[in-house]
């Protein structure tokens, strides 16, 4: 087993280099591997294909003999290979099933109806060894959009706060630049190209003027598309950076918006503010993924990073939020929550 996990662990590595590009497939990490060695690697290319084991399969293939790719090897995969037909290609299955390999391990099923335990099966009942479950909760987090999105038609929604020691974001006069640090900002530039969509309010449109882009050297590509979320705003100024860029959503609730951009396609939401948008996002429990960049600094009277949630007691702020990463970036300490369902 322990072959198991090292193996899965390089899948889920292979897996990240498609987050923020794959939508609205999930993010697949495929390795095959025959007597320790790698003949294959593979992950879901940008707008979902190919499929990260017909990405492996090709590759091994241009290793071997035709027919001979994978037969006898070990194939490990993030997410239950596809077992339905596309008009874009052939199942994944189909494609393992022709390739013969001795087992196929698994980390999480696929909870799509038109495959769930059916790809599994499949290669079981074609004399294949099929192993679930290695590392599965890693996969379950990684692939949580895509999750979501069919268990409750909404994307995963991450809420990104940067602030001083006593959580404010601004001076009262509304500076803002910097609160953070550069090791820091270059950090949520990386988080902004490993998601789909960038979400912001109307009052961090018209006071921040942003970009929302991606400046990494190498990433510029991977910046994801900008969304304001206003009830009432129609149209982006012509003087703003964001104008001819960002789409608008407006007049309907904020559940109604994220279920509108999962229905297009998006699994990743990125929330970068302001302290309305994010408080709104947790008043409605929307947010499953926080990070947290707290600068060593001290306000006093500036601007909240989050605005009023509407507590009426104290316990129900606990037992809401669990601790799973941090780091220290610079002089700003990053600490990841993810909410506790």
């Amino acid at each position: 087993m322990k072959h198991d996990y090292r193996w899965m662990r390089a899948a889920l590595a292979l897996a990240e280099r498609g987050l923020g590009r794959t939508q609205p497939n999930p993010s697949v990490g495929c390795v095959i591997v025959k007597d320790g060695v790698v003949l294959g690697r593979g992950w879901t290319q940008p707008g979902g294909r190919p499929h990260a084991e017909a990405m492996a399969l090709a590759q091994a293939g241009a290793l071997a003999q035709a027919g001979e790719a994978a037969r006898d090897a070990t194939v490990y995969v993030t997410l239950e290979p596809c077992a339905h037909e596309s008009p874009r290609g052939p199942s994944c299955t189909s494609l393992l099933l022709a390739a013969r390999p001795a087992r196929v391990v698994i980390a999480a099923l696929d909870p799509d109806p038109r495959t769930s335990g059916h790809g599994a099966l499949a290669l079981q009942r074609a004399g294949i060894e099929v192993v679930s479950g290695v590392l599965e909760a890693e996969a379950v987090r990684q692939q949580r959009g895509f999750r979501l999105r069919l268990a409750e038609g909404r994307p995963e929604v991450t809420l990104k706060l940067a602030t001083s020691l006593d959580g404010r974001i601004a001076l009262p006069n509304g500076e803002s630049r910097w609160i953070t640090g550069p090791e820091a900002r270059r950090h949520a530039h990386l988080e902004r190209a490993r998601h789909d969509v960038i979400l912001i309010g109307r009052r961090t449109l018209e006071t921040d003027d942003p970009m929302l882009d991606v400046r990494l050297p190498g990433l510029e590509d991977r910046s994801p598309r900008p969304v304001v979320a206003s009830r009432t705003l129609e149209r982006i100024a012509p003087s703003l950076k964001l104008a001819g860029r960002a789409e608008v959503l407006s007049g309907a609730s904020l559940p109604e918006m994220l279920a509108g951009l999962a229905a297009g396609g998006a699994l990743r939401v990125l929330a970068e503010g302001g302290a309305g948008l994010a408080a709104s996002l947790l008043r409605h429990d929307l947010v499953d993924r926080l990070l947290w960049y707290t600068a060593p600094i001290v306000l006093g009277d500036g601007r909240s990073g989050v605005e009023d949630l509407g507590l009426a007691r104290l316990a129900e702020a606990h037992g809401r939020w669990r601790t799973v990463d941090s780091l220290a970036l610079g002089e700003v300490r990053l600490a990841v929550f993810e909410r506790i369902r």
